[in-house]
């Protein structure tokens, strides 16, 4: 059972997914990842996140490409947070995916990040998994402060 569901419209999707699921790996989040499209498997897709749900995931990150209907396609099927993650195509350099992505009608809403953001999306289904967690909390608490520690730590021994 994941709690962290990441669905790609494609399997050339997975060098994008791959951050997303190696953080939420990090912080011990259960993740399966599946390849499903909105246009070319819309059924497998709809069955899929309408039963996210009782199959105990609790967010679904939805990595796509071009014309990319697959997260605002999944949020229209499902109650849980769906954040988008917009792959960088070779036509429009990914603002097609982004638009696709978060141009959503009132009433289905998707959580976007950053063109090919993975870690970022991961990052993000971390923090909504936290709300109720205080174990994840803490330790998303403790690796924004390693972050912080790393910059500052970055100024030791700078000159021009």
């Amino acid at each position: 059972m994941a709690t962290v569901e990441i669905i790609m419209g494609s399997k050339s999707d997975l060098d994008v997914a791959r951050p997303a699921a190696t953080v939420l790996k990090e912080f011990g989040v259960d993740v399966e990842v599946k390849v499903l499209s909105a246009h070319r498997t819309p059924s497998e897709v709809s069955a899929l996140a309408s039963s996210a749900l009782e199959r105990g995931v609790r967010v679904i990150i939805a990595v796509a490409g071009k014309a990319a209907h697959l997260a605002g396609f999944i949020a229209a099927s499902t109650p849980l947070p769906v954040i988008g993650l917009p792959v960088k195509s070779s036509f429009m350099d990914g603002m097609d995916s982004l638009l696709s992505t978060v141009m959503m009608p009132n009433g289905v809403p998707v959580a976007t990040v950053a063109v090919n953001g993975g870690q970022n999306a991961g990052l993000l289904a971390l923090q909504m998994l936290s709300l109720g967690d205080k174990v994840l909390m803490d330790k998303l608490i403790e690796y924004k402060q390693k972050m912080r520690e790393k910059v500052i730590d970055s100024n030791e021994g700078l000159e021009i």
